[in-house]
């Protein structure tokens, strides 16, 4: 029998005896490690081509593989949100990740190391769902941003300290080590979990639909894979695989989309996209996920071709940037709690047009200076408006979208920066080309330098016209305040009227 005199909360972070630093903890170490993963190998793919005597098409695998998995999982995270307990898919999919950390660190060949790798992904993919699903039911939404601003600290900061770290390892210790360092904290974090992470939200167990599940691996899986395909080969989109795949997954997805609009139980409900506020952040979420892996590939092209840098050289120019961004997310968070989100958001979507246009003038005789401060203003603009946005858009959804919102929030990340990277990384090499057919001695290194410049000069171009539709879109954002507050309060209203 419940205790009448017993105080219920909305939130749980409202009530004193539920401790939530533990489980923030719990949940924010694993991630971390995590998506440290991710940006990890990408120093260590030339020595995992001598290891096992294989190409950069087989070794690319590593990075295309992870992002397929993901692409391919994180849309059904919300029914697997509704169908477990958050002990249980956070002990999961811990648990699977550090399994296929444990192979990888122990690979005898680059297939056993590649499933290990898969099996990472399948933990990296699942984490992030999880954790904006627990912190948007435990916190209210006043307090959100600065919780969501740690989160993307974790989101921001890992990747940019990966590159970093790798190098470090794979030169004094080996690449087997950048597995086995990993392996005790995500042991920590499974151990810790088990003994402080408390179970939130309701398990509903939704009806699985098999034919959504399967549209959606299609879509998402095709779609993701055929970008990646485009970025690495060198006929592009030109290459029958290459379009096949991209074909096939629009219209799996297409396909999914109305399935979805006619199920009860969805497996992944886009009735989310009624809530404006919801759907601003999605457009704005996508245009900084394409500007931020553009940019981390663009880039160091550009810093080690026309400006003969190396490639030591070109990571410590974007390193300041890419630690701006992590290590400001949680004060973004905090200065939208309290400020919201028009006076961070709009400011930083001009900050980030300016940028794009300035980047569109750069030649081989640009400063170094330059291009550290175009950066590092590239990169607080992202952290300015990605969480941010983000928690606004969720804030609006009512409590049984939030699975649904993050997950599809989540999918569109991998999606957006497989498209960017390859849409970008076309018009360069398309650019180049057209450049060099026109040059009077193509083979030149000064006609060769020139069509790099030329060529990022355009992508840079088409991505500040990107971005000043971003702040124009930028301009219709307010603060969101969740739909099933509002339906109670004006329930209420007609009540007392």
């Amino acid at each position: 029998m419940s205790d009448p005199n017993k105080q219920t909360y909305e939130f749980l972070a409202d009530d004193p005896s539920f401790k939530v630093k533990p489980i923030m903890f719990s949940l924010i170490i694993g991630a971390f490690f995590a998506i440290l993963n991710e940006t990890l190998l990408n120093i260590a793919l030339t020595t995992l081509m001598e290891q096992f005597n294989i190409g950069a098409p087989v070794v690319q695998w590593m990075v295309t593989g992870f992002m397929l998995v993901m692409g391919i999982l994180i849309p059904v995270s919300a029914l697997m949100l509704q169908s477990f307990t958050t002990r249980q898919m956070f002990l999961g999919t811990m648990s699977v990740f550090t399994i296929g950390t444990i192979i990888c660190a122990l690979a005898p060949s680059f297939s056993v190391l590649l499933a290990g790798r898969l099996l990472q992904a399948v933990g990296t993919g699942l984490l992030i769902p999880i954790i904006f699903n627990t912190f948007l039911l435990i916190f209210p939404p006043e307090r959100r941003g600065g919780v969501m601003g740690m989160v993307g600290l974790v989101i921001m900061f890992a990747p940019a300290i990966g590159p970093t770290l790798s190098g470090v390892i794979v030169e004094h210790l080996g690449w087997r080590y950048l597995f086995i360092t990993v392996i005790p904290f995500a042991l920590f974090s499974i151990l810790f979990a088990m003994k402080y992470l408390k179970n939130v939200g309701e398990v509903t167990k939704p009806k699985v639909d098999v034919l959504s599940i399967v549209l959606s691996t299609v879509g998402f899986g095709g779609i993701v894979l055929g970008f990646s395909l485009a970025g690495e080969g060198e006929s592009g989109f030109l290459e029958p695989q290459v379009l096949t795949l991209i074909i096939t997954g629009v219209i799996s997805i297409a396909c999914f989309t109305i399935r979805q609009l006619k199920l009860d139980e969805p497996v992944l409900d886009v009735r989310v996209f009624r809530y404006p506020m919801y759907s601003i952040a999605v457009v704005l979420f996508v245009i900084i996920v394409m500007a931020m892996f553009s940019s981390e590939i663009i880039l160091p092209m550009f810093m080690q071709g026309p400006l003969a840098l190396d490639p030591a050289a070109a990571g410590l120019i974007l390193l300041p940037g890419a630690l701006a961004n992590g290590l400001l997310s949680p004060v973004m968070g905090k200065l939208f709690d309290k400020f919201g989100p028009r006076v961070m958001i709009i400011p930083a979507a001009g900050i980030l047009t300016a940028t794009m246009f300035s980047l569109s003038q750069v030649t081989a005789s640009t400063p170094i200076w330059q291009l550290v401060i175009s950066y590092f203003l590239l990169m607080i603009s992202i952290s300015a408006i990605m969480m941010p946005a983000q928690t606004n858009g969720l804030n609006q959804l009512p409590k049984r979208l939030y699975p649904h919102g993050t997950a599809i929030m989540n999918t569109l990340q991998p999606v957006s920066g497989a498209v960017g990277v390859a849409v970008f990384i076309s018009i360069l090499t398309a650019r180049q080309e057209a450049f060099l057919l026109q040059a009077e001695n193509p083979t030149a290194p000064e006609a060769i330098s020139q069509s790099v410049v030329s060529g990022v000069e355009l992508v840079y171009l088409i991505a500040f016209g990107i971005a000043l539709t971003g702040f124009l879109i930028s301009l219709f954002i307010k603060r969101a305040t969740p739909q099933d507050m509002e339906e109670e309060s004006t329930a209420l209203q007609k009540k007392n009227a």
